[in-house]
Formats: structure tokens, sequence, C-alpha cells
């Protein structure tokens, strides 16, 4: 084996059958250091993140060689990128958020257990931390700092291409009033970590999805279509006692942080409703991982 799984898992057998005590006792840390650095070294990884990224440029550049948006057509603060580029990375994420930010966690989520499993380094993985739930607990762990990772991409390379192609100034809130270059800066990164813990409890049906097989790309082939079914059921007036319990249900809330004042309420209740899911697939996974004969 030559890929990044095999020489994790050359590693684990190695200290396993030397008695290694920093992957026995104490290793946590060192366990999710290991798990994050070989998600950063996958080409798939790098790949979704340049495909995120090309989102904002696309916007960018479609509006620069084509001319302002009229108000009201498009996805929502695209009329507003050429009076001002910092508006790009929100556009962006309004842009990235229903399919193409769910699908790439559903990848790194879905292939979290299932691509060990199916790779054979599950067994070696779980010799020398010493336990399951932590392997599981640290796994989510490296997911959710995709989730991160992910729509901080989308956010920095919209404010670079937007300050690059378009004027930059003081930012017009929907409330009317209006804030400087830098506190406006600050609000987008708010509004990046808003949309990172929109995808936490994706993250954690990825994860419980990834314990039930051996094959990833059913795992995440799931976790993609009960996204898409979840936006369609909060799409559909007849099914709105169902909407506030849908994970997606407050994916696009972050607008209230661009008002004056920000309103922190919809990231409390977005926070809510996502460790609600957390805890409710993360308890699934758990069960199922603790119980899974492990063959692989």
């Amino acid at each position: 084996m030559s890929s990044p799984e095999a020489a994790t898992a050359t590693t684990v057998v190695g200290a396993a059958t030397s008695g290694e005590p920093t992957r026995r006792g104490g290793g946590l840390a060192s366990l999710l250091a290991s798990e994050t650095a070989t998600l950063f070294r996958r080409w798939r990884t790098w790949a979704m993140l340049a495909a995120l990224a090309l989102i904002p440029i696309l916007i960018a550049v479609a509006i620069r060689l084509a001319g302002p948006s009229s108000p009201g057509r498009g996805p929502a603060f695209l009329d507003q990128v050429a009076g001002n580029g910092l508006f790009v990375g929100v556009t962006a994420l309004v842009v990235a958020t229903p399919l193409f930010l769910p699908l790439t966690i559903a990848v790194v989520s879905g292939d979290a257990i299932a691509g060990e499993a199916s790779f054979g380094t599950l067994r070696y993985l779980l010799i020398a931390p010493a336990g399951r739930l932590r392997l599981l607990s640290v796994k989510y762990v490296v997911a959710a700092v995709f989730c991160a990772a992910a729509a901080l991409t989308v956010i920095a390379v919209g404010t670079l291409i937007g300050w690059t192609l378009f004027p930059i100034g003081p930012v017009t809130l929907l409330s009317g009033g209006e804030i400087s270059v830098g506190e406006g800066v600050l609000r987008l990164l708010a509004i990046g970590a808003y949309v990172a813990v929109s995808m936490l409890g994706l993250s954690a049906i990825g994860l419980f999805a990834s314990t039930l097989t051996v094959v990833p790309v059913g795992a995440m082939a799931a976790t993609a279509i009960l996204a898409v079914v979840a936006q369609i059921i909060g799409a559909i007036p007849q099914l709105e006692w169902a909407h506030p319990f849908l994970f997606t249900d407050r994916w696009f809330d972050f607008a209230d942080l661009l008002r004056s004042p920000p309103s922190w309420e919809s990231f409390g209740d977005n926070a809510m409703l996502q460790a609600a899911w957390i805890a409710l697939f993360g308890g699934l996974a758990a069960w199922r991982f603790a119980t899974r004969d492990i063959l692989s």
C-alpha cells in the first residue's frame, strides 16, 4: 500500500507491536493530529477545497465581465458585489450551502470509518488508540475541522478575489447602516463560522452512515441524498410542522449577522439545532461502532 491510509496502518501496527506508550495512554492529541494530517495530505481533500474556491472566483469573474446584476435576480447579495467586493464571499456561501458544501462534507464524514474498513486499516487503528469511542470521536472532530476549512476557503477566496476585481468600502447592512471594512471582514468570518456550525449535524449523519458499511461511496451518497431530501422537505409548505426539526432549517439565517446590531440569536438557535442532531446521530454511531464486528 502506498496511500496515506496504508502509511497510517504501518505506523499504528509498529506502535502496537513495540508497545509504544504514546499511542496507548494519553495519545488522544497524537491520534487527532495524525488523523487531521492524513485528511489534509489527501489530494481529494485539496481537490474539494479547490472546487469550493472556484465558486467565488466564477461569481466575481462573471460579474466583472458581464456587469452588475439587477436587484432581486440571482442569489442573495449578488447585486451588491459590483459595488463592494466584500459581498463576493457571502454570495458564494449562498450558492455553495445548498449542494456543494454538503457534498464535500458527505465525502469526508462518509469516508471516516468506512474508508478505513475498505482499506483494511480499521483493526490496526483500534489496536493502538485502545478504544472505539476514542477513534470515533477523533474522526468526528476531524470532519468538523474540514467543515471549518471548507467555509473559510469560500470566505477567504471570495474576499481576495472581490478585493482584486471590485472596489472595497464600508459595508451597507440589511438594516440600512454602514460598518467599516475591518468590521465587515469580521462579520464575514462570523458568517463563515455560522456555516461551519450548520454542517456539523450533517457530519454526524455521515459518520453514522460510515459505521453501517465498508463501502465509503455508499455512506457518502446516502449522506448527500439526505441533505437534499431535507431541503426539499423544507421547501414544502404542507410539511411546515416538520421544518423546525430539520438540520437544514437554519442554514441561511446567517443574514442576521449583517444587521445592526448583529442578531446572535439565530447563531445560538442554529447551534442548538445542530447539537441535537449531533447527539442523536453521534449516539447512534457510537452504539453501532461499539457493537460492530471489526473484520477489516
